[in-house]
């Protein structure tokens, strides 16, 4: 491909509205445009790249016996309200109406599809099991579209399905697609791990996520250097720990005033207790199918409340913090002076809570606190659960030893679903005894566009992208110095079209630009290997080579710059590949 004949538009300059390396990258590397919020257009090196990462996964789903489809984008209402998720999903969904005013959505995700497609042509266990995917756009109304390709509202993802007969089926399916999962990132380049998740509105019984590790990645992650747990704070379960305080029974509550006093360092500062001794109480607005009420929620006031856990263990379908105005005129009391003692609601609590011997709560008028609170005497919790952040320091769940903290963008996740769709779809099968059983389904997701952005958080310096070699647009780029010059211009073209002869994906700077113009460009847009031809290094028969990931430099005879360069490549690509087991 000739330069001159492309559409790359590359900017010098950041634009304002990107916001994280990635986004200003792809935008400046000319591989995107925005086309509305969260909406992009993939420019052809960046649609380069989608299609390497997609066969990537495509290789990898096939392997481990996965099976392509193309399922509609445009999803009937009635086979979510059969699974209940119509109301559910919430303002996420797309909703829109057909010319008779019949319901329909763009797809958030396929499960609902898929399962009616095979309870239509699949009814024995001697057609499972089965792998079905699909690489696929998909619709989401975030409601804050932001950093480019990482939450959007159209996005490209790889979902598969499977469906099995029994539990083993799925554990091994699901084992399938762990490993597939690992060899995709692997082979895109990737600094990664494998977590545990929470399910959130997909459901079912187990999930792990894949994290490419990068600094800017929204999703924190625990891990333990020691064995391999590792889990996303969502998901991390959390022991209480004891702050050894002194027994306190015999302490008088009492309301203190407290003015100005709007936040737990100001608290501490300004009752002189240690942090481990405040309480934050939250009051959440719950929604249940056709209810809703109000809750009240405590955690010690230097942790973090968990929303996953605790949606998790109310069961309900929606969780927001109540508005301030809601909670003075329904419970009489100002937001940030809230405390249990005389609360008219339900009060859930972390475990911490029930340790604690007495603790410092909001004294429901501003700018007043109770002390020396005690929980049974003063007031009483509903439940006591598991319903605070994970952190750094915390011994492990598996071993005991300092869990480890970092950032992660995640990039694919994998779910046991169990029944819960083939239940409510009624997607069933007769077994070797002629009894008709549910299937026991799993659903495997890949973020195709993501993984291109996860890609340039964990490989950039300051002069642009530096792609690993496998997803690069292209894996080489010749730069004749000048155009101009017949002998640049003919060795050019010789090593271009030798490479092209070995499949080798090149493109050359055939512009009539300054050379410091195209090294400029090649550094951003982060081609592997940069090939520079000048009358200087042709008078010696040599041409010179830059990689582009360590800046290192090689001056090549010109005779042995393909062997040269093809064994560079291929060395790079045998570093990204996979074990396979003999099979």
């Amino acid at each position: 491909m000739r330069i001159s004949n492309t559409i790359i538009p590359t900017l010098r300059q950041t634009p304002a509205e990107a916001e994280i390396i990635s986004h200003q990258l792809l935008l400046r590397a000319g591989l995107l445009r925005k086309s509305a919020a969260g909406i992009y257009s993939y420019l052809p090196l960046g649609y380069k790249v989608i299609s390497k990462i997609s066969q990537i996964v495509r290789d990898e789903m096939n392997k481990f016996g996965g099976q392509e489809v193309m399922l509609p984008i445009m999803q009937p209402a009635e086979l979510w309200l059969e699974t209940g998720r119509w109301h559910v999903y919430g303002d996420e969904m797309f909703r829109l109406k057909d010319r008779h005013q019949r319901d329909f959505c763009l797809g958030p995700t396929h499960e609902e599809i898929i399962t009616d497609l095979v309870r239509g042509d699949v009814n024995s266990y001697k057609q499972l099991p089965l792998l079905l995917y699909q690489i696929q756009n998909k619709y989401r109304d975030e409601r804050r579209p932001r950093f480019g390709l990482m939450r959007g509202r159209e996005f490209i993802m790889k979902d598969l399905y499977s469906f099995d007969k029994d539990e083993e089926g799925l554990a091994a399916s699901y084992e399938k697609m762990r490993q597939a999962y690992i060899n995709v990132f692997q082979r895109c380049g990737l600094d990664f791990r494998a977590v545990e998740a929470d399910s959130g509105a997909i459901g079912g019984s187990s999930t792990h996520e894949f994290m490419v590790m990068a600094d800017s990645g929204e999703a924190t992650i625990v891990y333990c250097q020691v064995c391999d747990y590792a889990a996303n704070i969502e998901k991390a379960p959390c022991q209480p720990i004891n702050s050894n305080e002194d027994h306190a029974e015999d302490k008088v509550l009492a309301l203190v005033s407290t003015p100005d006093v709007h936040t737990i360092d100001q608290l501490v500062n300004f009752l002189q207790v240690p942090a481990f001794r405040t309480v934050k109480t939250l009051v959440y607005e719950v929604a249940y199918e056709g209810d809703n009420e109000l809750i009240a929620v405590m955690v010690r006031g230097d942790r973090e409340l968990n929303e996953v856990k605790l949606y998790n263990l109310l069961g309900c379908t929606s969780l927001e913090l109540a508005n301030p105005a809601i909670v003075k005129e329904k419970l009489g009391v100002e937001v940030g002076f809230i405390g249990p003692v005389g609360l008219k609601v339900k009060i859930y609590a972390d475990h911490e809570i029930a340790q604690m011997s007495s603790m410092v709560v909001g004294g429901n008028k501003p700018d007043f606190h109770y002390i020396n609170a005690i929980k049974d005497r003063d007031f009483s919790i509903h439940e006591l659960a598991d319903l605070r952040m994970a952190e750094g320091g915390e011994p492990c769940p598996k071993c005991g030893e300092p869990l480890s903290m970092a950032q992660g963008i995640e990039v694919g996740q994998i779910f046991k679903l169990g029944t819960k769709y083939s239940d409510a779809l009624n997607c069933k099968f007769l077994d070797e005894n002629g009894k008709e059983k549910p299937m026991i389904m799993g659903c495997y997701g890949i973020g195709v566009s993501r993984t291109m952005a996860a890609a340039i958080e964990q490989n950039y310096d300051e002069d642009g992208i530096k792609w690993p070699i496998s997803i690069a647009p292209y894996q080489v780029i010749i730069i004749p110095v000048n155009v101009k010059d017949e002998n640049t211009e003919k060795a050019s073209l010789n090593i271009y079209q030798d490479l092209m002869k070995l499949g080798i994906e090149v493109i050359i700077d055939d512009r009539n630009e300054r050379a410091g113009v195209k090294f400029k460009d090649a550094d951003l847009i982060g081609y592997p290997i940069r090939v520079t031809i000048g009358p200087k290094t042709l008078a010696n028969n040599n041409l010179e080579i830059k990689l582009r990931r360590t800046k290192e430099e090689f001056t090549v005879n010109i005779d042995e710059a393909i062997d040269w360069i093809n064994t560079k490549i291929n060395q790079e690509l045998d570093l990204l590949q996979p074990v396979y087991p003999k099979d």
